[in-house]
């Protein structure tokens, strides 16, 4: 059984060699005994862990050494004085003892002159041993800090340049190596240093001393995740990860130059392209916002995102208080008064305590601070995590444990103090909200100290509601979850990962901690003298650290049952949708969700070459029976579905027709022309009954609901019209009112409406998508989506977003409520035109195609093979079970979804 761990060394500290070996207590004398074990050459210690789990393990402090050298030999004639073995002597004024009968306990130290000898079962081994321990006391003596990392440095380095990646390590003969270089792997606390091998198949990573195993290993092919790490503020560090959802990774490095770091990056993201879709904080916001990931999850995934690691205790996964009730004996998750206010942090939860900080604050110098101490450190997650992590604290602590009244006793005095504490402001850890409830529970029996009242530190005291362990850390996940939480988790992310965590927002939402706290607050590298540039990284991680800023715009609000509504299906076409053959009593919900999770199996039915140009936009009658066509040949064609013939081909002028809708009651097309005007025809009267000549270029696009009449064109605008009646009159020409006038700055090539007519999305030119609110004609957001046009936009059916496609090949989601871009993916080719039910897009691709895509999955599901060239207009009907398409082929295909 192996007791020795890294958490034995001191903070900063390597462990480089072991040596099996025998301590000699008493040599010489009738007393003599052996204890055999192992002798570890540490950068500031000696560590002796004896086999007999009996003994204590031995650490001797470097610095504390008065004598090192061979054993018997003179030290002024460097000659032994004896014929026996040699062994190696240290003589010193401290020594710790640790594991005493195998038990976690504080460490007992002795302290006074003292002589240990070992004796290495190598004896040719021990003068160079002895080397290496001077070498290192040395460096322990300097009286500089600065002078002594950078000797321990200078040392570790020459070890590393003599070594190398040991190839017999490969899991196969078949691998071949792309990059090895110098790395160390991060456990909390401590870093163990090594070679990293990266080969067509694996990652390897081998310890300098071998511990904990010769070699880790990682198949490439089992990665799911991996993220680029700030480690002591520098862009040094890489996490690995296996899994989706853990918590915790499978190997975190630290590289020693940030250009290794980003090659190992690099080559590993890029095998991932092929395997794995990579999320961003967009891609998981979206998951979140629709429900398919809970708060926790999201959380996790932002935590990660932000560079909290579980292995970097200065930047432990942060969660928040969200309850604020301890006291009563049941937990009412209805009561919103149950909860803690999630939009303000800790410190600015007692508004008494609150205006003492803010009077501190306004007679500081700058730079200002709110709050002396940061809501996430590593002596807060050891504070939680003492009864399943010991070895950490006392690590942390120098051997001790904290002070007994300061321990993690109860949750409920936790929170108050959180409440009134002068200086405690700490949020919670992952841990509270998950399924594991070690850490309430002191199972290890360990001795934590009594209070001044006596009573002895044990098990985490719980709140009256709570039975048991596993019924806290449940109902603690079911307030998490809540729908109060839902709909407030995202003003917490504002503070800790969002906008109001830096600038102006930051104070006036009073969260504000120290400068150093947050990602770019200190530049070690400008910083020259090594003394104070070690102490300034020693204070800064073990204050805390202020997440990495994830957004810098107001995070939307989760959609929850209280604000869910559904709407028909959105899309990017305008006329309304025709229920087919089936009765209208059958369309469910239900129905359409099945149908979006087969559009995969959408088949081509037939094809017909409608037009002599690309075809612009389609219309289909209510009873599917007629579809409308506009091209750029300048006409528009009627084609029945049930004969497969052309019935009409109608010419409006020589220029071309850009879109087209039907208005209800199937007796009116509007066709929208690049001659400035819209014209309406009459099917009835088979003539153009009116013409509205209300734009000074080209109209791009059209869209009709509630007698208003939407039109877009090329000279910058977008104009609302009022006194389009539902069916036009037989003869005469009619009178059409101006609105409003919603003006851009370049010209505009699409529009949609959101379901209650309410907002408007446009798209321009240049790649601007601006949402407006109709009813006072004001522009609520503009979003620079794409770097060229933008060729279509379209609300989801709940109206909370907004999917734009572009020339630049993007396809982007957008938040309607806050204007943030919350997804974006690339393809190959740009998408022309799209449906969309919120989570899955069918989209036409200039490359002929239809392509599905997966929103919440960020990835392309189905590519379905279509027209010869790109597809430029789409329809579905309201059962989202036929699709018809457009494109610059010529032709319109009929689509039947198969399943």
């Amino acid at each position: 059984m192996q007791r020795f761990s890294l958490l034995l060394l001191n903070l900063e500290e390597y462990y480089f060699e072991q040596h099996s070996a025998d301590h000699i207590q008493h040599r010489g004398s009738c007393d003599e005994r052996k204890i055999r074990g192992s002798l570890k050459i540490c950068s500031k210690s000696v560590i002796f862990e004896p086999d007999a789990i009996s003994h204590p393990i031995v650490k001797i402090p470097l610095r504390d050494c008065i004598q090192i050298g061979k054993h018997g030999e003179s030290p002024a004639s460097g000659h032994p004085a004896t014929a026996k073995c040699p062994g190696i002597s240290l003589t010193f004024s401290q020594v710790y003892f640790i594991k005493e009968h195998n038990i976690v306990a504080p460490y007992r130290i002795e302290r006074g002159k003292m002589e240990y000898v070992f004796e290495l079962d190598v004896s040719r081994k021990v003068e160079d041993v002895v080397e290496t321990l001077l070498q290192l006391h040395r460096a322990s003596c300097l009286d500089k800090l600065g002078d002594q990392t950078a000797m321990i440095t200078a040392i570790l380095q020459s070890r590393l340049a003599r070594t190398s990646f040991d190839k017999n390590r490969f899991q196969s003969v078949s691998e071949k190596p792309h990059l090895e270089c110098k790395a160390e792997m991060v456990t909390p606390l401590v870093t163990n240093p090594g070679h990293v091998c990266i080969t067509d198949t694996s990652l390897y990573f081998q310890p300098l001393n071998g511990y904990p195993k010769p070699v880790i290993h990682i198949t490439l092919q089992d990665v799911r995740r991996i993220y680029k790490r700030r480690h002591g503020l520098m862009p040094l560090g890489l996490e690995v990860f296996c899994t989706e959802d853990d918590l915790c990774s499978d190997i975190y490095l630290k590289f020693y130059e940030p250009e290794e770091r980003d090659d190992v990056y690099f080559y590993i993201a890029t095998y991932l392209e092929h395997h794995v879709v990579e999320h961003t904080a967009e891609s998981y916001m979206l998951q979140w916002q629709r429900g398919h990931l809970s708060n926790y999850q999201y959380l996790l995934h932002l935590n990660n995102l932000a560079d909290r690691s579980c292995n970097d205790l200065s930047q432990y996964p942060v969660f928040p208080w969200v309850v604020s009730d301890y006291f009563s004996p049941s937990l009412d998750l209805s009561n919103p008064g149950t909860f803690r206010d999630l939009s303000k942090p800790v410190g600015a939860l007692n508004k008494e305590r609150l205006e003492r900080l803010l009077a501190r604050y306004r007679e500081m110098p700058a730079p200002k601070f709110m709050y002396g101490s940061h809501y996430s450190s590593p002596g807060y997650v050891l504070f939680y995590l003492v009864r399943i992590a010991p070895e950490y604290m006392l690590c942390l602590q120098n051997g001790r444990f904290d002070n007994a009244d300061r321990m993690f006793n109860s949750v409920a005095e936790t929170w108050r103090n959180c409440l009134d504490g002068a200086t405690d402001f700490k949020e919670l850890i992952p841990e509270f909200y998950g399924d594991d409830v070690s850490f309430l529970v002191n199972s290890l029996k360990l001795d934590l100290g009594r209070r001044q009242g006596g009573q002895v530190v044990d098990d985490v005291e719980l709140p009256l509601w709570a039975s048991s362990p596993e019924d806290f850390l449940q109902k603690s996940r079911e307030a998490l979850e809540s729908s109060y939480v839902s709909e407030h988790l995202h003003e917490w992310i504002d503070l800790v990962f969002g906008y109001k965590q830096k600038g102006e927002d930051a104070i006036g939402a009073h969260n504000v901690f120290h400068p150093l706290t947050y990602e770019g607050g200190v530049d070690l590298n400008s910083i020259e003298d090594p003394d104070e540039k070690v102490a300034m990284l020693t204070q800064i991680l073990e204050f805390g650290q202020t997440p990495k800023q994830l957004f810098v715009t107001p995070h939307p609000q989760k959609i929850t049952s209280r604000f869910r509504v559904t709407p028909p299906i959105s899309s990017c076409n305008d006329s309304p949708a025709s229920p087919g053959e089936e009765s209208f009593e059958d369309l469910t919900e239900e129905s359409r969700r099945l149908a979006w999770n087969n559009i995969t199996k959408l088949q081509l039915q037939e094809q017909y070459k409608t037009h002599k140009e690309a075809v612009t936009g389609i219309a289909v009658s209510r009873n599917g029976s007629s579809v409308f066509t506009t091209s750029q040949d300048s006409t528009l064609k009627m084609f029945s579905k049930e004969s497969k013939m052309l019935q009409r081909s109608i010419s409006f002028s020589n220029m071309a027709l850009s879109s087209c809708l039907l208005l209800p009651g199937d007796a009116t097309v509007i066709s929208s022309s690049w001659d400035n005007n819209v014209y309406f025809y009459s099917i009835a009267f088979g003539r153009c009954q009116d013409t509205l000549m209300g734009h000074d270029d080209a109209v791009s696009h059209i869209c009709w609901c509630d007698s208003r009449l939407f039109s877009a064109s090329w000279d910058s605008t977008v104009k609302v019209w009022s006194g389009v009646p539902a069916e036009m009159p037989g003869t005469g020409r009619h009178q059409f009112d101006l609105l409003a006038e919603l003006e851009h700055d370049v010209g505009v090539d699409t529009i949609s409406l959101s379901a209650t007519s309410a907002l408007l999305a446009s798209g321009t030119k240049e790649g601007m998508v601006t949402i407006w609110d109709l009813p006072t004609a004001t522009a609520l957001h503009q979003i620079p989506c794409h770097s060229g046009a933008v060729c279509a936009t379209a609300f989801s059916p709940d109206s909370r977003h907004i999917l734009s496609t572009g020339a630049d090949g993007c396809v982007n989601v957008v938040d309607v409520q806050t204007g943030m871009r919350i997804s974006s993916m690339a393809s190959d080719k740009p998408q022309r035109c799209f449906i969309w039910d919120g989570s899955s897009v069918l989209s036409g691709s200039e490359s002929g195609e239809l392509l599905v895509w997966d929103l919440l999955g960020a990835r392309v599901s189905e590519r379905i093979q279509g027209h010869s060239g790109a597809v430029t207009c789409i329809w579905m009907n309201e059962q989202c079970s036929s699709v018809i398409t457009g494109g610059e082929d010529r032709q319109i295909i009929f689509w039947k979804l198969q399943y």
